[in-house]
């Protein structure tokens, strides 16, 4: 007997039935609010007795600036929820709950979960009985601008997760989750039927199933009722334009508004193709309507180059439009299928979704490149990632956090997943993963487990094991390692081959297993690049010997076809011809590319830089650093200095090792740079700095907290500038530093701690640093900074080797200064948040003992801040010396972009001067990586 008629017998014989919910809602599309008035009949479908129910109210998860849903926003750096006005924000107002006799029954939400509604029963649900209650209550709408779904300034509300539904009961408790941002809500399935009052200039769109017939309820309202089985939510739109365009065919309605250019006609075809062919592959579901929207779309959309703007777009309009439908339309198709909890299970979403994808590519786009008409470009067809196939594109971007040492295991609950894995990486790596088992197993046993689950989710409440039950049916091999390994890990795979031997009539090869990862690996024997045979190599713990007829095949592959979603493809193959088995030509590239396995790559770009005394410096940079990050690179780059006519530059060479263990220590970082540059007019300076550095992170790779050791011995010589001298402590010196740091940092707080100990012949110091930031409910931000510096010795008379009160003496040459040397001037006015950190120039301004400095700065308007200044300072045989200043402080783009404005401090009134404007100071950045970082850093 089938699995799936086992279990339909068991629930048939317990009477199995589901919870109903009769909703009567008006919209206020004025106020964005809806008045609801539910009716929730609560079926006991389980052997416990159940005293009160949780409810899902994932729309209150906006109402706090403290909730789970909060702290996701302040995790990935997006300040625009904490400072969103209340209006814009959404909540759930409860009026009243009552029991079936009309009395009103107690209810909580507890303070870690804002949007669960915890409703004491006046009496318990006895196991296959029911219960109803009535609840009566008015939702505010949030603005979509947080997450796509909510009201727009058009007046449309996009309404999901926006009422009280049960939580799905799972063993013996209910599973109570917050709304993370995640889309990946647990309630129970539910009959529902819903009237909505919406105001007569308005149209809905709803995923149940419509009653034609509009009553017209007064002069303001039109009421439209909605029903259906067996759901899990309810999505709805109501707006003032009739956006939402119906296509049905014998299989499901589909209402879309995806942003084309086609005509209906032609989107008609591609949705009819696009239904035909899930249907082949998975076998008809019970959904009857499905609503597939650009909102949908935006949330998760195809990441690469088809997010180009449309007159960039290498896709025509017609693969486009079915790139993004069939995403969109599989992502919610299985949510409305599926009968997993999703936080859990999210793979299986994923690994379906992606695995049907790839199937859909090859079965009607197979020639298609991931770059789509920009392989047809003869200029750009020496670069890899050209001429890859669509389909390859999913290998690459998983690689990319797998080469950080940012991957994560496929079953990691959703909300532990960092933003990149949980859009990107995690879910195509599992559509990876399911082709990889397909390929193994052969004989589409993948694809029928699927449409077997699938069908097994129409009436049973399923979880990983039975996905895993029945792929174990339907093969006699032993697929163990698909879960232990590949799902419940992240182990990583790379197999190479070690010494081959050949004779006439066969090839001795050895298999070396770089990572010790079980699993299997296919091996292909090629002649003129055409497949001879192939073998699946099992149980490769250690180096392992395989004896293959010769066939007069010219070439060893593993991996062929890009099957497993292996690390390194690099060390793949083996020519059985000549003496240089794996010769690699040099290709020589402009900016970068993917990694090819095939080819030495080297990488050139021209760039420049600018500082007052080299003025615009301008040369070309070469490395060996592609899209994925690589164990060695390096990058050396000759600059023309224009002002003084001479070559500078830098270089830098680093040895990246990554720890895979479950240890905080995960990477360790052996580096040696250099640069050559000017620090004052026609005077240079030279560095070169060998340096270790221990990175650690904490074991929720979601947590932003960062600590870094770094041990660096600096060696520096400077040239005198002309009309000067300086001594040889000045000129040729090397200073040793070990430095720790400890940072966690989100939009809404930030708190570090930074020690340093610095070693040299002529001085000795500590430092520490103490950074705090945080962004108050009523958004209101406060910054404080401390700093202490104390020399431990210093056996020199020079001024060089001192901490700087508004401008470090900056000796080891780490601050990016425009003009260094500078003491008058716009680029004497740079400043850069160091040592003393103070903004106004006063009359001491290093100190050669020790410094003791606390900033300050508070908001008043937006990026208008006010800012103050105290410390004290000690020079040798002087009094330590107490000082101030404060002023106004424009945070334009905070650590790239500020102003500050001097006030008043130690000099006195500072606006009295004057030459005011030569007090100002100012913060720019300049760098290209720092500013990307501002953008990526909520990704990773």
């Amino acid at each position: 007997m089938k699995i799936k008629s086992l279990i339909l017998f068991i629930i048939s014989s317990f009477g199995f039935a589901q919870h109903t919910s009769f909703l009567n809602v008006r919209a206020n599309t004025n106020e964005n609010t809806l008045l609801i008035k539910q009716e929730l009949n609560y079926v006991n479908n389980t052997n416990d007795t159940i005293y009160s129910i949780a409810l899902n109210d994932w729309n209150n998860a906006f109402s706090s600036k403290n909730s789970a849903l909060a702290k996701r926003f302040s995790d990935e750096y997006i300040r625009a929820f904490h400072l969103a006005k209340d209006n814009d924000r959404g909540a759930t107002t409860i009026n009243t709950i009552l029991d079936i006799n009309f009395q009103p029954l107690s209810w909580h939400r507890n303070e870690k979960h804002v949007d669960i509604v915890h409703v004491k029963l006046s009496k318990p649900i006895t196991p296959f009985s029911n219960q109803k209650i009535t609840l009566s209550y008015t939702v505010k709408i949030p603005n979509d601008r947080f997450t796509r779904y909510g009201f727009n300034n058009d007046g449309r509300l996009y309404l999901k997760n926006w009422f009280l539904a049960p939580a799905r009961f799972e063993d013996k408790q209910f599973i109570i989750q917050s709304n993370e941002n995640l889309d990946d809500i647990s309630n129970a399935l539910s009959d529902y039927e819903i009237i909505f009052e919406i105001p007569k200039n308005y149209f809905i769109t709803c995923d149940l199933n419509t009653d034609n017939e509009i009553e017209v309820t007064n002069k303001e309202y039109n009421t439209y009722k909605f029903t259906g089985k067996n759901k899990s939510d309810v999505t709805a739109i109501i707006s003032t334009e009739e956006k939402f365009i119906n296509y049905k065919n014998e299989i499901i309605e589909v209402s879309s508004n995806l942003n084309t250019k086609l005509e209906n006609v032609q989107k008609a075809i591609i949705i009819d193709k696009i239904t035909h062919f899930i249907n082949d592959k998975i076998g008809k579901s019970q959904i009857e309507k499905i609503i597939v929207s650009q909102e949908d779309y935006n949330r998760q959309p195809f990441y690469g180059l088809n997010q180009l703007p449309t007159f960039l777009s290498p896709f025509s309009d017609e693969l486009m439009f079915e790139l993004m439908f069939l995403k969109t339309y599989l992502n919610n198709y299985l949510k409305l299928t599926l009968q997993l909890t999703p936080r859990k299970d999210q793979w299986i979403y994923d690994g379906i979704q992606v695995f049907l994808m790839m199937q859909y590519i090859d079965e009607y786009h197979s020639n298609v490149k991931m770059t789509g008409n920009l392989a047809n470009l003869k200029l750009l067809k020496s670069y890899h990632f050209i001429n890859i196939d669509f389909n390859e594109q999913y290998n690459y971007l998983y690689m990319l956090m797998a080469r950080k040492n940012l991957d994560q295991p496929l079953n990691e609950p959703k909300n532990r997943l960092i933003k990149f894995n949980e859009q990107i990486a995690n879910k195509y790596r599992a559509g990876l993963s399911f082709k990889y088992l397909d390929s193994y197993l052969e004989n589409e046993i993948v694809l029928s487990s699927i449409k077997e689950f699938l069908e097994l989710n129409e009436t049973y409440q399923t979880n990983k094991t039975d996905f895993e039950t029945i792929l174990k049916s339907k093969t006699t091999k032993d697929i163990n390692w698909f879960f232990k390994t590949i799902i419940e890990s992240r182990d990583l795979i790379d197999f190479k081959f070690g010494k081959i031997k050949k004779t006439e009539n066969e090839v001795t090869v050895k298999i070396k297993n770089k990572t010790k990862t079980n699993v299997p690996i296919s091996l292909y024997q090629l002649k003129n690049d055409s497949i001879i045979s192939k073998t699946w190599l099992e149980n490769i713990k250690t180096d392992t010997t395989f004896i293959l007829p010769r066939n007069d095949v010219d070439k060893l592959v593993l991996n062929y076809n890009n099957e497993v979603p292996e690390y390194n493809l690099r060390n793949n193959w083996k020519s059985l011809r000549g003496f240089l088995f794996n010769h690699r030509p040099l290709k020589l590239n402009f900016y970068k590319d993917l990694e090819d396995p095939y080819y030495n790559q080297l990488f050139y770009v021209p760039e420049f830089e600018f500082n007052l005394y080299d003025g615009i410096a301008f040369g070309v940079r070469f490395n060996n650093k592609s899209l994925l990050n690589k164990p060695f690179s390096f990058s050396i780059a000759p600059f023309y200095s224009t002002n003084t006519g001479k070559i500078i530059g830098d270089f830098s060479a680093n040895v990246d090792d990554y720890i895979r263990d479950d240890g905080k220590l995960y990477r360790i970082i052996y580096s040696i740079s250099g640069n050559q540059s000017h620090y004052a007019p026609n005077a240079k300076y030279t560095r070169v700095i060998p340096s270790i550095q221990f990175v650690f992170r904490d074991p929720n790779f979601r947590s932003n907290k960062k600590e870094v050791i770094q041990i660096r011995q600096l060696f520096i010589d400077r040239e005198s500038a002309p009309n000067t001298t300086i001594n040889k402590a000045e000129s040729k010196y090397s200073v040793f530093s070990v430095s720790h740091l400890n940072s966690q940092s989100e939009s809404t707080k930030l708190f570090s701690f930074y020690n340093q100990v610095q070693i040299s012949n002529s001085f000795g110091n500590i430092t520490s640093e103490i950074n705090y930031r945080k962004l108050f409910e009523n958004n209101r931000q406060l910054s404080l900074r401390f700093f202490a510096g104390n020399f431990i010795y210093r056996s020199t008379k020079s001024d060089l080797f001192t901490f700087g009160l508004d401008k470090p003496a900056d000796y080891t040459f780490q601050t990016n200064l425009l003009g260094r040397s500078e003491s008058t001037g716009l680029f004497s006015q740079q400043f850069v948040n160091a040592e003393g950190g103070f903004k106004s120039i006063l009359d001491t301004r290093y100190a050669n003992q020790w410094m003791t400095t606390v900033n300050a700065s508070f908001n008043i308007w937006n990026w208008v801040q006010v800012y103050g200044d105290i410390g004290v300072l000690k020079n040798k045989f002087i009094p330590a010396e107490f000082v101030y200043d404060s002023g106004i402080h424009l945070n334009l783009v905070p650590d790239y972009f500020e102003l500050f404005l001097p006030v008043y401090s130690s000099n006195g009134f500072e606006l009295n001067d004057k030459n005011y404007g030569q007090k100002i100071r100012f913060i720019v950045t300049l760098s290209p990586k720092t500013l990307i970082s501002l953008f990526t850093r909520k990704w990773f």
